[in-house]
């Protein structure tokens, strides 16, 4: 505690990122508690009926579990309505209530024990609260509750990450910095195990308060984090924090946990390197680091590379589209970003060394590179926070935009029509001078293995040759010209994709068959879905229809009686923009909060690393300032260090970003999907920006408060 007193301000920025880091954990925490314990809904449209009766709306299969079977079951892409007969029975038990023309579900003013027995397994019964399901909400609240769970879980776990890595960093500077205290420890009797139970008690205390404190920061935050995610419109607006006690007490102690757990972690390692601290360093007056890469942190380093290269090289040779999903690629980068910050203080000399800054006048420059290179843990403290950001933000964003703009440009090269109709229950409209393609949204299902009951999104096609005709779609063997009402086409991700095989199904509304496979396509992006015929589709409504004018027929003539059928009519380009959008709201909303968190941490490690690698140079400043350095000299010294570092940084994340964007561009291309890397230069610019006004602005104050 007398430590912790004394040297205060070396453990203020290990003790901002904690409390930090716990309080993003904790409203998180708080947010995921609201989704996994969301109150039941009340009914909406049969609210007044006690019962209500509601047409098959999933697929159930049995499947291979182990030794056993299992019930597997799937939504149905087209529910069955409540027939005519059975709501004809339902009458005589009691009132029926319809919603209009819909069938889907009927209410029924009947006891709920004679109502199931009368409907059997011809339909749902529902009471209670599970009245809600036959709700149209009911689908958009849960679909939204998963992407609430996702968006918090991954900006948990983003937090929880770099809060581990700049503790461990701010440790590993201050035991830098504090080594002839500890040789002097040594010297006067102490022993190895009593010097790194001194470190961990520090990084205990300090924990033990941040986590106390960010806490009662992540509390206080939690609404607010609540009223933006239904503001945004990720959350339902009925979303709200759990009024019950024992929900919002479990998001602390996990909080509180393991913002004690990154503390003590963090300061693991810099506690083994104090010990290792001899008493002769009670003497050492050198600035030039030396040892600074210990063969433990080599091996760490070196193993978490090879990880980080090998498991990418890996999925791209047995599943490439793995890496084209969300989780694939916020997670992976981490592996390689873990590794080459543990070999930063390699790679900072051989780097600072080939950077010319000696061409600069006077001895400003030579100055700057020969303490870079020397001050090993210095330039590598200052890089690490400004390379996990830029390896994070070059990553995530960079993935995202790479993989929603090859679905962009798939969409667009398989579109060869110049009009585009959509809307709910398209009608065939004839139309002079033009070719008309008319599909709807279905479903199959195939059981792959014995073992998994698989749902694949399709399309059902009303005139196979106009079809043909208006796509260009990547077939890899036999011609979609061959589909009709007893074959499918499916893509290269069914377990069975030969040409002529036959297929056993179940249709969108859970109808068993047999199809043949009239034609493959390669995976692509995974937008490469089945397509089978409109007999195929029962209960799917037309909502798309593509258009070809003919050569000489006036393009306003024909989008006029296009618009008979009851949708919006666009060009194809208008329609790509508008329903294959660069990157969805909700998951760049979701990628902006990981990327602000990280941002925050870069700042507080940088401003707290400068403040105390700067303050430490007193001694160096005055016998700089002792041989004929100006002020003004002094300080272009200290900023330039520190933006020697942050450049370092910034080259090491846009190297870890660029492998993981290149190994992105290989799966696209083993996918046969259109290739382009997006690299969102702007938002790198703008964090090495913001970083660097940091950095160089913390330095500046630390050496003209010292001057």
């Amino acid at each position: 505690m007398s430590s912790l007193r004394i040297r205060w301000a070396s453990f203020l920025g290990s003790f901002v990122a904690v409390a930090v880091g716990v309080a993003v954990m904790t409203a998180m925490g708080l947010g995921l508690a609201a989704s996994l314990g969301a109150p039941a809904r009340a009914p909406e449209r049969f609210a007044s009926s006690p019962v209500v009766v509601m047409g098959r709306d999933t697929l159930t299969v049995e499947v291979q579990r182990g030794p056993g079977t299992a019930l597997v079951s799937k939504k149905l892409a087209h529910p069955h309505p409540v027939d005519s007969e059975l709501i004809g029975e339902l009458r005589e038990l009691g009132q029926v209530r319809l919603d209009g023309a819909a069938r889907d579900a009927v209410g029924v003013d009947a006891p709920a024990a004679a109502v199931r027995e009368l409907v059997g397994d011809r339909a749902r019964v529902l009471t209670g609260e599970d009245r809600h399901q036959a709700d149209p909400s009911a689908a958009r609240d849960a679909e939204a509750l998963v992407g609430v769970d996702s968006l918090l879980g991954t900006a948990a776990g983003v937090a929880a990450f770099v809060s581990v890595f700049v503790t461990a960093s701010t440790f590993a500077f201050v035991v830098a910095l504090r080594r002839r205290e500890f040789g002097l420890l040594r010297l006067v009797g102490a022993l190895p195990g009593q010097v790194r139970r001194l470190l961990l008690g520090e990084a205990l205390a300090v924990g033990l308060m941040a986590s106390t404190v960010g806490c009662a920061l992540g509390s206080w935050a939690a609404p607010w984090l609540v009223r933006a995610l239904v503001e945004g419109g990720v959350a339902p607006g009925w979303f709200a924090l759990p009024g019950s006690a024992s929900r919002l007490s479990w998001p602390l102690q996990v909080a509180f946990a393991v913002g004690v757990l990154v503390a003590v972690t963090g300061a693991w390692s810099a506690s083994r390197q104090a010990a290792r601290v001899g008493p002769l360093e009670a003497l050492r007056e050198a600035s030039v680091d030396t040892g600074v890469m210990p063969w433990s942190r080599r091996m760490i380093g070196f193993t978490l590379l090879t990880v980080g290269l090998v498991l990418p090289a890996w999925t791209l040779g047995t599943d490439p589209a793995a890496l084209l999903k969300r989780k694939t690629y916020v997670t992976q980068p981490m592996v390689l970003i873990t590794a080459v910050a543990a070999l930063a203080p390699v790679l900072v000399r051989p780097v600072v060394r080939r950077v010319r800054l000696d061409r600069l006048p006077g001895a400003v420059g030579l100055l700057i590179r020969a303490n870079a290179s020397t001050s090993v843990r210095r330039t590598a403290a200052v890089a690490a926070p400004v390379l996990v950001t830029v390896a994070l933000a070059g990553s995530l964003l960079g993935s995202a935009a790479t993989v929603t703009g090859a679905k962009a440009a798939e969409a667009r090269e398989q579109t060869l029509g110049q009009l585009v109709v959509t809307g709910e229950g398209l009608e065939a409209v004839p139309v002079a001078g033009a070719t008309v393609s008319r599909t709807a949204p279905t479903a199959v299902f195939v059981r792959e293995e014995g073992t998994a009951l698989i749902r694949s999104d399709a399309r059902a096609v009303s005139d196979v040759a106009a079809f043909a005709s208006l796509t260009r779609l990547p077939v890899v063997a036999g011609d979609v010209r061959d589909l009709d009402d007893r074959s499918i086409v499916v893509s290269e991700e069914w377990e069975r994709h030969e040409v002529g095989s036959w297929v056993p199904v179940w249709l969108g509304d859970g109808t068993p068959t047999r199809l043949r496979v009239a034609a493959v396509l390669a995976r692509g992006t995974g937008a490469n879905g089945a397509y089978v015929t409109s007999a195929n589709a029962p209960g799917a409504t037309f909502d798309r229809l593509d258009v070809r004018v003919a050569r000489g027929t006036d393009a306003a003539t024909v989008a006029s009686a296009l618009r008979s059928a009851g949708g919006t009519v666009r060009s194809t380009s208008a329609w790509l923009a508008a329903t294959h959008p660069r990157t969805g709201p909700q998951t760049r909303l979701g990628l902006l909060v990981v990327l602000g968190i990280t941002l925050a941490y870069a700042v507080i490690s940088l401003a707290g690393t400068l403040l105390m690698a700067t303050s430490a140079r007193r001694a160096e400043l005055r016998s700089l300032r002792l041989a004929g350095a100006t002020r003004g000299q002094v300080l272009g010294v200290v900023s330039g260090e520190a933006a020697l570092g942050i450049g370092m940084g910034a080259l090491l994340g846009g190297t870890v970003a660029g492998v993981n964007l290149a190994g992105l561009a290989v799966a696209l291309g083993r996918l046969s999907a259109p290739v382009g890397v997006e690299v969102p230069w702007g938002v790198l610019a703008g964090c090495v920006g913001v970083c660097s006004a940091v950095g160089v602005g913390a330095a500046v104050a630390a050496a003209w408060r010292s001057r």
